[in-house]
């Protein structure tokens, strides 16, 4: 929302828990907000009202970009994760746009501070035995046989869980060993399909035709005939985790970063990898399969023409 330019300077004491008062109702009745999110907003201000109350300030008219940067420290000090403070840098610009719109605030303090970065934390993998496990006991139902092609297919090619339900027949060429996928901005990429998920594809589309309605394009289908949703793949993946014994629970992003994990450890390609997940970004690859940017930096100063040092005269 654009802040209004030009209104006169608000009057001094607006009221810390008033003015919250005040914009919870407005959440509420006007913008129709729901009272889990009603909720999280008064939890939020309270922390800042409390915060500011101590620092001796009564009043929102008087909270300026020092209070908002003391504040993140303080709650930083006090062992608050970064994505809490977020959040509550976020509550706090929301609460001061409406205060600019009723003519109670003449700027928004927490427009220019930054919040503090939250460590990405990096899913864990399946190891190759644990894979193993997990696929190579041979299934004998028609469901059985969709759910080892979708494992495979995970796998194999790296895909994300919308993008897998998203498939149609049409998208698996089974002659060149691809799919065609339709990721995220609906950008489309193709992605080899290994050996055995192809002969799981194979066994499954021998079945399909018994479960699918008569004009069903997906290539995953349920027991009604249509497209699987994807609550239904996640939890068929950890019912098949359970009956095989897995250690942990499996789910898609798991077969997703083991696919990334193992192919970088195999081919140490990142730019290939990049391109298979799908990643619009080469940093997101890198967090996503373990690597630092020391390994980044070493591999540039080593392959790139500009990058190379110029030897002495006995080099």
């Amino acid at each position: 929302m654009a802040e209004r330019v030009g209104r006169a300077a608000p009057a001094a004491g607006v009221a810390l828990q008033p003015a919250v008062d005040a914009f919870l109702a407005h959440l509420r009745h006007e913008r129709r907000v729901s009272p889990r999110t009603v909720d999280g907003y008064g939890r939020d201000l309270a922390q800042l009202s409390a915060w500011l109350a101590g620092a001796g300030v009564s009043d929102w008219a008087a909270v300026n970009e020092h209070h908002v940067r003391g504040f993140v420290a303080a709650r930083r000090r006090r062992g608050a994760s970064g994505r809490s403070v977020q959040r509550e840098l976020s509550a706090l610009r929301t609460f001061f746009r409406y205060l600019l719109r009723e003519g109670l605030a003449s700027g928004n303090p927490g427009q220019g501070v930054r919040p503090p970065k939250t460590p990405r934390k990096l899913p864990a993998t399946l190891d190759p035995d644990q894979l193993g496990q997990l696929l190579d006991t041979p299934a004998q139902t028609p469901l059985g046989l969709r759910d080892a092609a979708i494992v495979e297919l995970f796998y194999s090619s790296g895909l994300r869980l919308a993008e897998l339900v998203g498939l149609d027949l049409g998208d698996v060429d089974l002659g060149d060993a691809m799919v065609e996928v339709t990721g995220k901005g609906a950008k489309t990429r193709r992605v080899p399909v290994g050996r055995l998920a192809l002969e799981a594809l194979r066994r499954w589309l021998v079945v399909r035709s018994g479960l699918a309605a008569a004009d069903e394009r997906a290539l995953f289908v349920s027991e009604r005939g249509g497209r699987l949703h994807p609550r239904t793949v996640q939890a068929r993946l950890r019912r098949l985790a359970l009956e095989r014994g897995a250690a942990r629970n499996v789910h898609p992003h798991l077969l997703r970063h083991s696919f990334a994990s193992h192919l970088l450890e195999s081919s140490g390609d990142l730019r290939a990898v990049q391109e298979l997940l799908g990643h619009a970004n080469i940093s997101t690859t890198q967090i996503y399969t373990h690597l630092d940017f020391q390994h980044l930096a070493q591999a540039y100063d080593q392959a790139h023409p500009r990058a190379k040092r110029k030897r002495g005269p006995t080099g």
